[in-house]
């Protein structure tokens, strides 16, 4: 069985698991930031305001820890805090909100219309990757997905054929046990 790693090609030459690791640490945001920030943007848009507690209350955790990460936040300059303690964001904070939702629009509509998972479960896997994608790799799922979804008469066969192969093929069961014949296609 192949050893898999992490690691793709990159310029000809492999790619080291540590530069991929690295890749994902220089990533701009963490998974916390990322909730703490759409949080702001969602209090925001239904409220017309948003304090450290009220971020903290919509996130359940407590102001204490809410606190402590906003303070990172305001330091890094993406969210901006008044003289009366309101937050908003900043037009860096905001730029990055926009782009995890776009992506997680994407990727929700992936898994829920393509992969056809249902709707909550779509959204939990969507939630769990937004801000791990790059722009580059959220506009080609976003042209990949709109293709798919579109009359074209060679998309709709395409989802229609695995569609069918979804309801009936019991061969691939998760977790796959041979990598190796996972992706020797000739084979089937």
């Amino acid at each position: 069985m192949a050893k898999l790693s992490c690691a793709n090609i990159r310029g000809g030459g492999h790619m080291m698991v540590s530069d991929v690791w690295k890749e994902y640490e220089s990533n701009e945001i963490s998974h916390s930031v990322a909730h703490h920030l759409t949080a702001i943007h969602e209090l925001m848009d239904d409220l017309g305001y948003a304090r450290v507690s009220d971020v903290a209350r919509a996130l359940e955790i407590t102001r204490g820890s809410a606190s402590l990460t906003l303070k990172a936040l305001k330091a890094r300059g993406l969210v901006v805090e008044d003289h009366n303690k309101f937050l908003k964001l900043s037009e860096d904070g905001r730029r990055i909100v926009d782009s995890i939702l776009a992506k997680r629009a994407v990727v929700r509509k992936f898994l829920n219309e393509v992969l056809k998972l249902d709707e909550h479960q779509a959204e939990v896997d969507a939630c769990k990757v937004e801000h791990l994608l790059s722009a580059q790799t959220g506009g080609q799922l976003l042209h990949f997905v709109h293709f798919l979804l579109s009359d074209d008469p060679t998309a709709r066969q395409f989802l229609a054929e695995f569609w069918s192969k979804l309801d009936q093929d019991e061969e691939w069961q998760w977790p796959v046990q041979d990598v190796d014949q996972l992706f020797n296609l000739e084979s089937r």
